[in-house]
């Protein structure tokens, strides 16, 4: 028997090595007891520690098994190291294992890999921030407590997005610490060791009790997503338990309630939500883009357009609808007998998707991932403002608005129901088709189409 030693429980590159040696050197699966630190070693193993890495010439796995093996090492299961090992013995003489999706070892691997994903997308979510006085400047520590050991391998996430902050994050087993530059590991902590909360999270929590919808409430499917468990750590889990319970009695006076709340707490949270959002990251659209393009409007307005995405004059001013197609936007509800003053105007994606073309940038059409990646952006502006009736301009919209491609051409000029609840919406062309015309006559028709358009929405909310 032959025992190796790994440095931490998340030693994905010593497991790598040791594995790759004692392939080498041919040693079974059955043969080999795979341990952590200073764990006691089997009496009847080898007295050795590691073996010595060997040259990795003539052992090539397919890179989806090492992806999968690098999930899967996070995983708390103490079998962990050795199915990997099995796996990988198994490549040399199958080496289309890893596409067999029915094979027991591939499976069990893939579930093991699937709940660590699991687990660092619920840290991603779940985990929350408190500030703290350091020495006379501002520190946010965190805690969480993790299934698996996926800490370390979720550093590059916090640091990307936090990275002008200091900030540690405290788990049972180990914490990790962000001074602006420098990463650094220390041991495992107590909760009593986060602070409780401070005062960013009354504005959060006024923010979440004005999103809060019992009309649209699931209980059992928003336990499926936030289990209970992440509720102790969450600040505006602690106003759940509460919403649910009078969820009924909310119902029916939410909305005349919160008209009167305009000038406060509804106000508040949608300058929230735009504050956040513009530093948004949940696409790789934000890399290039000059800025975040929030909605801006009325927060109490009964009508809500929701455009495609913003253009590059739009990118650089910081507001929807102000380019070429915002002058058409402009003079076409102008035309219906729409005051742009009195609606809210947003898009469905918030960053400038574009291709470079010598100094010019030309549009490129979001893909779907970038409008699912926006869309709780979106989502969140209409449970603010809650309008009576919401126009898709584009297919790009009404996909973000019903999460399914929606042809313009068949579904205009008539009242449709979001299938979220969230009211009427109708779908028209965007205003940059019009642009995009060659015809001089086919242009002035279908701008007076959609002029019409505008004044059948206008008669719904008049």
């Amino acid at each position: 028997m032959k025992t190796v030693h790994l440095a931490e429980p998340d030693d994905f590159d010593g497991w790598r090595d040791a594995a790759r040696a004692l392939a080498a050197d041919n040693v079974p699966p059955g043969d080999v007891i795979w341990q952590i630190g200073d764990t006691p070693d089997d009496l009847f193993a080898d007295a050795g520690t590691s073996p010595p890495a060997r040259s990795r010439d003539g052992l090539s796995v397919p890179r989806a098994f090492v992806d999968l093996a690098r999930k899967a090492a996070l995983h708390h299961s103490p079998e962990r190291f050795a199915l990997l090992y099995t796996a990988l013995t198994r490549l040399r003489t199958e080496p289309k294992l890893i596409d067999d999706a029915a094979d027991p070892l591939v499976r069990r691997l893939e579930g093991l890999a699937r709940e660590v994903r699991r687990d660092i997308h619920k840290m991603r979510a779940f985990l929350r921030f408190r500030e703290v006085d350091d020495a006379g400047t501002p520190r946010f520590i965190a805690w969480f407590e993790p299934e698996h050991h996926i800490v370390r391998a979720n550093a590059a996430f916090f640091i990307d997005r936090f990275a002008a902050l200091r900030w540690s994050i405290l788990t049972p087993d180990l914490s990790i610490h962000w001074d602006g530059s420098r990463l650094e590991q220390g041991p495992g902590a107590v909760k009593g060791d986060a602070p409780d909360g401070d005062p960013i999270e009354d504005v959060w929590k006024t923010y979440y009790a004005s999103i809060f919808n019992p009309a649209r409430l699931k209980v059992g499917a928003m336990l499926k997503e936030m289990p209970r468990k992440y509720w102790k750590n969450m600040p505006e889990t602690a106003l759940v338990s509460g919403l649910i319970a009078g969820a009924r009695a909310r119902e029916s006076g939410m909305i005349d309630v919160a008209r009167t709340q305009i000038g406060g707490n509804i106000a508040a949270a949608w300058a929230a939500l735009r504050d956040e959002a513009a530093g948004c990251t949940r696409c790789p659209l934000h890399s290039n883009a000059t800025q975040t393009v929030f909605g801006e409007g009325p927060v109490d307005a009964r009508l809500m357009f929701v455009g495609e995405q913003p253009g590059d004059q739009e990118d650089l001013a910081g507001r929807p609808f102000v380019g070429p197609a915002g002058q058409v936007f402009d003079r076409a509800i102008a035309e219906a007998g729409i005051d742009r003053a009195q609606v809210y105007v947003t898009n469905a994606v918030k960053h400038f998707k574009f291709e470079q073309r010598g100094k010019r940038r030309i549009h490129a059409k979001p893909g779907a991932g970038e409008i699912t990646a926006c869309h709780w952006w979106i989502d969140q502006e209409r449970m603010l403002v809650k309008p009576q009736v919401t126009v898709a301009l584009g297919a790009t919209a009404a996909r973000s608005l019903f999460g399914r491609t929606m042809t313009v051409a068949r579904e205009r000029g008539r009242a449709h129901h979001l299938p979220d609840g969230g009211g009427e919406a109708w779908i028209t062309v965007h205003p940059s088709f019009l642009l995009r015309l060659p015809d001089e006559a086919a242009r002035a028709e279908e701008y007076a189409r959609f002029v019409e358009d505008l004044r059948a929405v206008a008669e719904r909310t008049g």
